[in-house]
């Protein structure tokens, strides 16, 4: 017997900036729309004509659909309509796409990422306004916090929410799910422009292969040739054990990431505020990433109400050698990107070596020296980032230069 009815989104009192729909096909009748709306009066007949567009794009053309909107924007309407449509096999392989809406300019291999903000992929209210609050990276997330009856409508609102929400700036990341429900994601999600896909636990080398090539054959397809990196996340004993690997697997690698929930668990043992049971694990990701030349990035903190637990984790994890850290709450990312901003001794010593390597430069010396000591290019890299740093945080001027002529 075959299935007449779907639902998707959510309803009730507490729900806002989403909405419910109910689908079912009739033999005949047309198109019959009862629509319950909290912005009816100002909106009402544009979201009735939206969800008959959608209805007739997928040729539908007898049905009964009810919906009870609490004030979703345009792309949540049509994600969580097509989602009820494809529920029901009707969709034909189509996709009903918002247009694009804001400019999406390239990422590149070393910005920073000092913060990334893990955002639900089925709660479009948390995702729309997110890039208000700065972060280096904003992630919609279709694996842990999505539950398992709900990926294909994240799915389809994280690929809508890629065409129809300003990031402001912060690069545009997608944590997909694990092979082979990975692939389906893909498939979805790389044509419309995502900067990084934060590839889960991560393990052994052919699970970013096997990505690597499924994003190729896609990327191929795409009208606009541009860059899409990978941040694999290591969340196991094997994964840590096989972290250089899984780091130089792919070009397309630009950060290996730790998760400790999945870590200490997989150990056998429960996470502290301390972390001596993670110490070899966040060190030896550290080396990993360092050896095959790509960023290191600390699991998130867990306690949103603790500022000062997280500052102290923050400058951990920079002691440890890590660029950025995972943030589950707004609240963070100020945090975060304080604690990771260089200190007086640390600027004034990265701006001698900035100095010295640019008076190199105009003598063209091959070799840079401060005082009677050699700086080797790594040194002078990291130097330069420091200053990068410190000049996105407004910490020295533009013009800091001057300051010692």
């Amino acid at each position: 017997m075959s299935i007449t009815s779907s639902e998707a989104g959510n309803r009730g009192k507490t729900v806002r900036s989403d909405c419910w729909a109910g689908l079912k096909v009739t033999g005949s009748g047309g198109i019959k729309l009862n629509l319950k709306s909290r912005v009816e009066v100002l909106y009402g007949q544009s979201v009735k004509d939206l969800i008959v567009d959608i209805l007739t794009f997928f040729e539908i053309k007898n049905c009964e659909i009810e919906v009870e909107d609490a004030g979703a924007i345009p792309y949540v309407m049509m994600g969580r309509v097509e989602t009820a449509v494809r529920r029901l096999g009707l969709d034909r392989g189509k996709r009903y796409l918002p247009g694009w809406q804001y400019p999406v300019p390239p990422s590149s291999r070393d910005r920073f990422r000092r913060s990334r903000l893990y955002l639900p992929g089925d709660q479009p209210k948390l995702a729309i306004n997110a890039a208000i609050h700065r972060p280096d990276g904003m992630i919609l997330d279709l694996e842990d916090s999505v539950a398992p009856a709900n990926k294909d409508a994240a799915r389809i609102l994280v690929r809508n929410a890629l065409r129809s929400i300003d990031f402001m700036g912060a690069e545009r990341m997608v944590r997909i799910n694990q092979l082979p429900l990975a692939i389906d994601d893909l498939e979805e999600i790389v044509p419309q422009k995502p900067d990084l896909l934060l590839i889960p636990k991560a393990e052994t080398p052919d699970q970013i292969i096997e990505i690597d090539n499924k994003v190729n054959e896609l990327l191929a397809r795409a009208e606009e040739k541009r860059d899409l990196y990978f941040m694999p996340i290591i969340e196991s004993g094997l994964g840590v054990i096989n972290a250089y690997a899984i780091a130089k697997a792919s070009t397309r690698n630009v950060s290996l990431a730790i998760g400790l929930e999945d870590y200490t668990a997989d150990i056998g043992t429960q996470r502290t505020l301390e972390g001596r049971e993670s110490f070899f694990a966040r060190s030896m990701l550290v080396n990993a990433a360092r050896a095959a030349g790509v960023q290191a990035i600390d699991t998130v903190f867990s306690d949103v109400s603790d500022m000062e637990g997280l500052r102290e984790s923050v400058l951990e994890a920079k002691s440890l050698g890590f660029d950025g850290k995972g943030c589950i709450h707004p609240r963070q990312i100020a945090v975060v990107h304080q604690a990771f901003a260089p200190g007086e001794k640390e600027i004034g010593k990265a701006k001698k070596i900035v100095l010295a390597f640019e008076e190199a430069e105009r003598k063209g010396l091959g070799v840079v020296s401060l005082g009677s000591k050699m700086i080797d290019p790594p040194v002078v890299k990291r130097a330069l980032r420091t200053i990068d740093m410190a000049l996105k945080e407004e910490i020295i001027p533009e013009n800091w230069r001057n300051e010692n002529e």
